[in-house]
């Protein structure tokens, strides 16, 4: 048996992928560090219980995080493994991604209700109902599918293929590849659409372990699983959403390739209908000899990322791609397209806090308040006034 000094606690939403996702990391650790044990401590997140709301509307930006970190914060785990793309690019100065493991796919990829098998979405007649809780899927696919209607579906992937399945609502649904792959779902998947078709969110893909900020210990265990390569592309992506301040209440999208030599980063902003769009891309050379793994960083983080093992060099250019990409489109009509996207990203905050407001009236009358209904009503209200989620 361990020793309480090799007892980490690794800190999980309950969900099936979120859980599966989770145990990824511990293995991999568990193969490196055999006298560690770990210990996996659930819990629920807003997210989770919010499941009748469209994301943009629901405008907090740590609906899948934030009692992540409240537990890691008090010391109550060691560290919590996320989907990289939930993970807002600004977080608590007492918190830092440790590492970020090997990524696996980028892509979108569409499940079809069975009596569409074996088509793609082109193959879809008029007026067919996808399901997407992304407006960025759901403004680039609008463009090139106009008659489609898409309509929001929430809740982990066991309940959206419930729905897809037997509510009849919808002719197919979007998901990222990567988790139906790492649900062995794979099966299910009847298009994986390109960078062309719909460019993906950013660090779609990639997971992501955060802990405490002075903890050498749990740092020092995550280097080795710290995977440059993803962390070089997701710090460009994650550089550039920062500095659009935009997420999921904006439909911002990247398209990212990294050889040894160079780094390309393509970004997008669309209106929500989709009928506006701006794209650029942005490119800088890599250096051919790294420079030393040990140098000095001052402890600077790149989006949220410590160094660990990379090169700070490679991360400094990262970011750079990424920032100087964003101001590119800032100086472009992308800054209005974002500044309207956001103010009706807001009205619908608003419209959503209000009917949840009237919600909370009659199941109060009927004694049925939610943790649901309080999450609009309480504290956690002045996320409306931030509208913008990462």
């Amino acid at each position: 048996m361990a020793s309480t000094t090799n007892v980490v606690k690794v800190g999980s939403r309950k969900s099936q992928l979120a859980l599966v996702q989770t145990n990824t990391i511990i293995n991999k650790l568990k193969e490196l560090n055999p006298e560690y044990e770990f210990v996996v401590v659930t819990m629920t997140t807003t997210g989770d219980n919010i499941l009748d709301s469209a994301l943009s509307k629901i405008g907090a930006k740590d609906l899948f995080t934030r009692e992540l970190e409240l537990a890691l914060e008090a010391g109550e785990v060691d560290f919590v493994v996320h989907s990289l793309k939930d993970l807002p690019t600004r977080i608590a100065d007492t918190l830092v991604i440790g590492c970020v493991y090997k990524r696996d796919s980028e892509f979108d990829a569409v499940v079809m209700h069975p009596k569409h098998k074996g088509k793609k979405l082109e193959d879809l007649p008029e007026n067919s109902v996808i399901g997407t809780s992304s407006l960025r899927r759901a403004a680039q696919l609008s463009r090139k599918f106009p008659t489609f209607k898409f309509e929001n579906i929430r809740g982990n992937l066991n309940t959206r293929f419930k729905k897809l399945d037997e509510d009849e609502k919808y002719d197919a649904i979007i998901l990222a590849e990567a988790g139906l792959v790492r649900m062995g779902w794979d099966d299910r998947i009847a298009q994986v659409l390109t960078s062309d078709e719909c460019m993906y969110a950013v660090s779609q893909g990639a997971m992501a372990v955060e802990c405490r900020a002075g903890d050498r210990k749990t740092l020092t265990l995550l280097s080795d699983i710290h995977h440059q390569d993803t962390a070089i592309a997701c710090i460009a992506e994650r550089a550039f959403l920062r500095r659009l301040e935009g997420g999921c209440s904006v439909p911002v999208c990247v398209s990212t390739k990294l050889s040894k030599t160079k780094l390309t980063l393509t970004g997008g902003v669309f209106s929500i209908d989709g009928k506006q769009c701006v794209l650029d891309t942005h490119s800088k050379d890599l250096p051919e000899e790294p420079a030393n793994k040990k140098m000095a960083t001052n402890g600077h983080l790149f989006a949220a990322i410590v160094p660990g093992n990379i090169d700070p060099a490679l991360c400094h250019i990262a970011e750079e791609v990424g920032t100087e990409l964003a101001n590119l489109l800032l100086a472009t009509e992308a800054a209005n397209i974002l500044a309207e996207a956001k103010e009706q990203t807001a009205r619908a905050v608003m419209e959503e806090k209000a009917r949840k407001e009237r919600e909370m009236v009659e199941k109060t009358k009927q004694g049925e308040v939610t943790a649901e209904c309080l999450f609009f009503k309480d504290g956690q209200n002045k996320a409306f006034s931030q509208h913008q989620m990462d």
